[in-house]
Order: structure tokens, then sequence, then C-alpha cells
């Protein structure tokens, strides 16, 4: 699979650090007593090279051993080196546990935000994309946030004393080691300019991993049956191998432009150093504790600027995962929401369809001046061949998408004015294919809602008569569900999606061909519980087998996104048209079946 990867500019890049830093106004205080940890534990690190130099040249060289001075000196050695031991693992603990609460903060804001998003946005995006940047992009930031922020101040501010010391031991050759920066900055600008393109290539593969396992798994049992194992395998094989070269460029990178490069400045600094003391011993003497000061300062200059350049990789791929997580919290494909601050409550369920029109992808209308109303109680029945535009109509009902054209009304009133909650509460759906959250059966008939008591929970699988199967498992209403319901029927699975409805008590009931997946003895017992679940409640409902909708009040029928017929069973019948042909290849005898064909 070709992609073009997005190269994340240095401009970009210091944007996206700017927004992931916000994260922590929310922790200043902590952040501030981490800092003031991280400070005192810095000057101890300083101070010990530097009572190492008194205790060389104002005692070991002049072979001068005062026990007492000494024993103090060491004493204050080995105090100043547990202190420091003590506030480096507090601050460390201190930073590591904001940056954890950081990451919560924005685990949950991408997680809220992928809840918000409309369908049309999920109709584009595959679901193993929209997982990887949830989780894995996620994990990439709490690395940095973990291990490389912490780092960065920790050894920026341990850099800044150590120059310090070297200016007091020599200003000279500390203003040489001055030299050095510029080059250290070189080689990161290098490394983040290539390494930058690489991440986002790598990021993309994986999130291609995580598409095509998400959809390996959801469609496991068509897979086995047309024996596409070898197919997927082989397209999976391919993404992994693309994700291997990406990673291997990386890889290759690192190997150059980290540790090795950092280590050969390093070797050329100490180089410069000892050639600044060996030409100085030629006219002066020079002090054995200043040459030891300044070679273990430069050494411990260049290993925090190593710790530095190696968590440079994790900085990298956090601001890639950042970028890409940043761009899902921006995504302005959001879920419709009420255009008005007005409480309207719907009470009575009457629909209006208002001469709509819509569109998926803006080019092909789907649905094309739709106009039609459902009166309180009434059952309005939508038939029609596959792609007609059905499934459309009970979307834009639900306000799953922004009516583009025209409009629709309940209770008199604009859906675009009612709020979501007053949507959701006031309007029941059952889909073809029923989903079942992990939990027990209790819990998806509920799903959270604490107004509606165990009581009430029984009435309800008794109403759609799901009570039958429920009372013969072993644990009944606290029967386990696992994912999707797998291990019920798919009767089952639909049995328990009424009375989840029903326990709602909706104004409006939406059946999208609900009795699809149930057999024809569960059919019959269902039959009668939809009579008795759309007495009062105004009902549309999709159907493909007109049996199940002759009683309806009114029935649309419906061709490439128009409404060609309307009427009740008997009076589409009698017109003899689209409505009639159908319920013959259905229902018909083989003469009138072959008529029909042949008609056709």
């Amino acid at each position: 699979m070709n992609i073009q990867t997005q190269t994340i500019t240095a401009k970009e890049q210091r944007t996206v650090l700017k927004r992931l830093l916000s994260y922590a106004g929310k922790y200043k205080k902590e952040f501030i007593f981490a800092f003031i940890l991280l400070i005192f534990a810095t000057i101890g690190e300083i101070i010990g090279p530097y009572l190492v130099k008194v205790f060389i040249d104002d005692y070991l060289t002049p072979n001068s051993f005062e026990m007492g001075p000494i024993t103090t000196l060491a004493a204050l050695y080995v105090g100043i080196l547990i202190v420091k031991t003590i506030l480096t693992y507090f601050q460390l603990l201190k930073f590591q546990e904001i940056s954890l609460k950081i990451i919560q903060d924005l685990r949950i804001d991408v997680f809220s935000k992928v809840q918000k998003l409309g369908l049309k946005f999920f109709d584009k995006t595959p679901g193993g994309s929209i997982v990887s940047r949830v989780t894995n992009d996620t994990e990439a930031i709490k690395d940095m946030f973990v291990s490389v922020i912490s780092t960065f101040v920790q050894n920026g501010v341990f850099l800044v004393g150590i120059f310090i010391a070297m200016f007091l031991l020599n200003v000279q050759l500390a203003l040489f080691c001055l030299l050095i920066i510029p080059i250290i900055f070189g080689i990161m600008a290098t490394y983040r300019h290539f390494s930058s393109r690489f991440y986002a290539d790598m990021r993309e593969r994986l999130s291609q991993l995580n598409a095509k396992l998400n959809e390996s798994l959801q469609g496991m049992s068509i897979i086995q049956v047309f024996r596409q194992e070898r197919r997927l395998r082989k397209e999976f094989s391919d993404i992994n191998d693309a994700h291997y070269k990406a990673g291997m460029k990386n890889i290759k990178l690192d190997g150059l432009l980290l540790r090795p490069a950092i280590d050969l400045v390093y070797v050329f600094s100490l180089i410069l150093v000892l050639s600044y003391f060996g030409i100085a011993s030629l006219g002066s003497e020079i002090e054995i504790g200043v040459l030891y000061a300044f070679v273990n300062y430069l050494g411990r200059f260049f290993e925090p600027v190593n710790q530095m350049m190696m968590r440079l990789s994790m900085y990298q791929q956090a601001i890639v995962s950042a970028s890409r997580v940043f761009t899902l919290l921006d995504e302005k494909e959001l879920a419709p929401v009420a255009q008005s601050n007005n409480s309207h409550m719907v009470s009575k369920g009457e629909i209006e369809f208002r001469n709509v029109t819509f569109s998926y992808d803006g080019s092909r209308d789907v649905l094309k001046n739709i106009s039609f109303t459902a009166k309180q109680g009434e059952t309005i029945a939508l038939v029609g061949h596959t792609g007609s535009g059905k499934s459309s109509i009970i979307n834009l009902l639900m306000r799953f998408y922004a009516i583009e054209k025209g409009d629709i009304l309940i209770d008199g009133v604009s859906i675009k004015e009612y709020k979501d909650d007053e949507l959701r509460k006031k309007m029941g759906l059952v889909l073809q294919d029923p989903f079942l959250f992990y939990g027990t059966i209790n819990h998806n008939i509920r799903l959270h809602n604490e107004e509606i008591t165990d009581e009430e929970i029984v009435e309800a699988a008794e109403f759609v008569q799901a009570n039958h199967f429920i009372e013969r498992l072993p644990d009944k209403y606290e029967q386990l569900v696992v994912e999707r319901g797998s291990t019920f029927s798919s009767g089952q699975r639909q049995l328990v999606a009424f009375a989840r409805t029903i326990a709602t008590k909706p104004k409006i009931l939406v059946l999208d061909e609900a009795t699809a997946n149930i057999d024809t003895e569960t059919e019959e017992a269902i039959q009668v519980a939809l009579e008795k679940m759309r007495k009062g409640r105004t009902t549309i409902a999709i159907a493909h087998r007109l049996s199940t909708i002759q009683d309806a009040d009114q029935i649309f029928v419906l061709h490439q996104g128009e409404i060609v017929e309307r009427g009740t069973h008997q009076e589409l019948i009698s017109q003899e048209g689209l409505y009639q042909k159908m319920y013959l290849l259905q229902n018909g005898t083989a003469n009138k079946l072959e008529d029909v064909v042949t008609n056709n």
C-alpha cells in the first residue's frame, strides 16, 4: 500500500511541543517543587568534583594530611552524596508522577473527542487507525513526559552548573568548551530533520497494521469461509515489512548521529583540554586538582549530553505521535448537536420529513426530496431494494448525520433544535445486528441508566418475551455477556436489544430490519411484542420481508433515493407497481413469479 507521509517542519514541531507542555500548566505547583529538588540535587552533583579538587590541591599534592580538615572534607563529601541521592530519587519520582497525570489527561481528552465525532468521520477512517492514536501514539507521548522531559530538564540544569564550575576554574578553557555547544545543536537539528520523516512513516505503518488486524478480527468467519488467510497474511506481511524498513532507516540514523557522533566530539574536546594543560605546563606549573576537576567536568558534561541524545529518539517519536493525536483532537467532523439553547421536549412523537435531500460524499444524492408525515402512534414502514435510501432516512432521523437540504420535524420542531439528551431519551433504536457490550445481561439492558430498576429490567424482558431464554441461563440476568454477545444466538441478542429499548420507554420506535435475524418461532413471539411496543408510539420500521409490515398505517416504497409509491398494503397491491412486484417475488406462486420476471 502506498502512502504519503507528512513531514513535520521544525516550526510545527515547536508548536506541537508547546501544546504538549500546556498540559503541564495544571500541575504548576508540583512542577515547581520538583524543579527545586532538581536544582539542589544538581548542586550536590557539581560540588562533588570540586571537593575532590580541594583535597588533591590542598592536601594530597603538598603532602599535608591533617586528619581534622580531611575528615570534615570527607564527611561533607559523603553527606552531600547521600543528600543528592535522596533528592534525585524524589525529584525523579515527582517528575514522573506529573508526567503520568498529564498523559492521563491527554488520553481522556482523546477518548472524549472520539465520542463526539460524527459517523461521517468513522465512515472514512479505519477503526484500527483510531485505536492506534488513542493507544500507541499516547504511549509514545507518555514516554516523552516520563523519560524525556525530566531528563532534559535535569541535564539542562546540570549542564549550566557544569559550565559555571568550569568558568570558576579556568575562564579561557571554558570559553573554548563553549564551542562544543553549536556542534551538538547542529547534530541534534540534523537528527530531528531526518528522524521526524522516518518516525512519521513508522507511525502511519503501525496504524495500518492495527487497521488490518482489526479488520481481520472483525471478519474472521468470512476470511475462513472464503479461504482468505493467505491473502490477508500477505497484505499484513507487506505492511509489516514496510514498517520494518522505516524502522531500519531510523536505526541507521540513530547509530550515526546519536552516541557515536557525540563520543567523537567528546574525544576531540578531551584532546583539546589535555593539549591546553600540556602546553601550559611547559611555561608554568599546573594544579593537578584543576586538571582532574576539568577533565571530570568535561566527562560529566558529555554524559548528560549523551543521555539527552539517546532520548532524542523518544522525543521525535513523541512529537510525531502528538501531531497525529492533535490532528484527531482538532477534527472538525463532529456529530450534529442542537443549534439552539431551547429546551424542547418530545411529547407526542409526531415526525415530518420536509423536502429532505442528503449525500454522504457531497457528490451523489442518496436521498432526493423526501417528504412524509408520521402521526402520533402510527407505524410507518420503509421498503425498497438495497441502496434505495431506507437506512439513510433512519440515520438522519437519529441525527447521526447533519441534514443538508430540507428539514426533519418532531412535534413541529426542527430536529436541529433538540438537545442530544432529549432526542436519545425519547427515541429507541433496534438494529438488524444488535450490539451487546461486555458485562452481564442486566448491564446490557440497563446500560448504566440508574433510573431503570431491576424490576423494570425484568418487566422489559418479559414484555418482549426475552425472559424465556434468560431464565434458563445459569446466572439468569447476571449471566456474563462476552464481547459482542458472541455466545448468544442472533435471535437472543436481538431480544436483549428489544428489552434494552423498551426499558427506556421511548416515544418514537425505530426498527432497522429488527426481525431479520430471528428464527420463525421467535419471530412469531416477537411480532406479538412489537405490536404491544408500537401502541402509543410512533414507529418507523425498515423491512425486507413485506409480510412483517402489512398492518402498517403507511408504507413508503423507495427507489434510488426517492419515494415512488405510498399507501397501505392493500392500496399498494392494487396499484400494481414496484411494491406488488416485490410482494409477488416473496409470496407469489411460481406462475406469478415467472410473469414478474418476464415483465422485468
